[in-house]
């Protein structure tokens, strides 16, 4: 059985960290810039992630099917308290449960990946919300509780922040995705234009019509940006730098692909060293600031992730807040994020050719 305050042990951690640095660029970014404190549960909660990710992804597609049920059965071990015996699941089971994670959450991060294995579309952009919820905001739900807080309102930012986020990746990959058979733009949209999705697939190409539709996209996720803010200044001191830096240095990709007119099939969006680094300061800036509380409703997709958090009994030992003062070491590591951020879209920008 679980232990109520089990960390994850030593040789797990190890194995979880190695998981991360070995493949998965954003979870080990995303991982440097949190409180000393809480690094190790993160990289558990990231590290389960990435299994289950590749394990859907490196299977060939009439496997997929088992893939995805062999993952539900392993989150049946991990909340019945016998995970597999694998480092990812062992470290995960333990951080579930001293932080009160719901089941809700992982299971509609591995419906997300379903929705992917099968190249689901989605016709309005209220279904695009609810495929951002599953795999942007149920993280974003996760770590907010790893963060020691529970606010519904909150939460419903966190969830807010991971939809922004997600819909920037896609404004962003129009093309790259396109290019592999991938097509997340909401369909309605583009007939709007006078597209036909599915002969545009074929010949992915830009022109003004698309340009408008991922405009259109760029203004929702920079409605669901200005509204996680709130959410932010719910957190813990020394976790904001992080936060807000993710934040404006996401929203700064968006305001790159209309830089270069909406054109993201093409040539793909590589943010200037600069304009991070003054994203990073307005983060840091924001971060020691007091803010608001905004009590709006979740979106209607991510309302249930809210719901799960608030009918959840929390631990019985509640998780201490990181300390006030890892908001320098926070900083200092939220710098270092945007170097190998700057490191690594010189190299995407050499191989696009942008």
């Amino acid at each position: 059985m679980l232990r109520p305050s089990a960390d994850p042990l030593p040789d797990d951690a190890a194995a979880c960290a190695r998981l991360l640095r070995g493949g998965s660029h954003s979870f080990f970014a995303a991982s440097l810039v949190l409180p000393r404190r809480m690094r190790g549960a993160a990289a558990a909660l990231y590290a389960f992630c990435r299994v289950a990710d590749d394990a859907v992804d490196d299977c060939a597609p009439e496997e997929r099917h088992a893939a995805l049920a062999g993952l539900r059965r392993r989150l049946d071990a991990i909340y019945a308290g016998a995970p597999d015996d694998h480092p990812a699941d062992r470290a995960f089971a333990g951080v579930a449960f001293k932080y009160g994670i719901p089941r809700t959450l992982p299971e509609a991060l591995l419906e997300g990946f379903e929705w992917d294995a099968f190249s689901r579309r989605y016709e309005a952009i209220e279904d695009l919300h609810g495929y951002g919820a599953r795999v942007a905001g149920t993280v974003g739900a996760m770590m907010t509780l790893l963060m020691g807080v529970r606010d519904a309102d909150v939460i419903a930012r966190a969830c807010d922040l991971g939809v922004a986020m997600q819909l920037t990746n896609i404004a962003r990959d129009v093309g790259e995705d396109a290019r592999a058979g991938r097509l997340y733009l909401p369909l309605a949209w583009m007939r709007e234009q006078g597209i036909d999705p599915d002969a545009w697939l074929a010949n992915p190409h830009f022109d003004e019509r698309i340009g408008r539709v991922v405009a259109g996209l760029l203004r929702e996720a920079d409605a669901l940006y200005a509204r996680s803010g709130a959410g932010v200044s719910g957190l813990p001191l020394a976790c904001r730098p992080g936060i807000h830096a993710a934040a404006r240095i996401y929203a700064e990709i968006g305001r790159e692909v209309e830089r270069n007119g909406g054109d993201s099939v093409s040539r793909r969006a590589v943010t200037p060293l600069s304009r991070k680094l003054r994203g990073l300061a307005a983060a840091l800036a924001a971060s020691t600031q007091k803010g608001h509380r905004d009590a709006t409703p979740p979106l209607a997709a991510t309302a249930f992730l809210v719901d799960a958090v608030a009918m959840t009994r929390p631990p019985a030992s509640a998780p201490r807040p990181p300390h006030w003062w890892d908001f320098a070491d926070s900083a200092a590591r939220t710098l270092t994020l945007v170097d190998r951020l700057e490191r690594r879209d010189r190299v995407l920008g050499n191989r696009s050719g942008a």
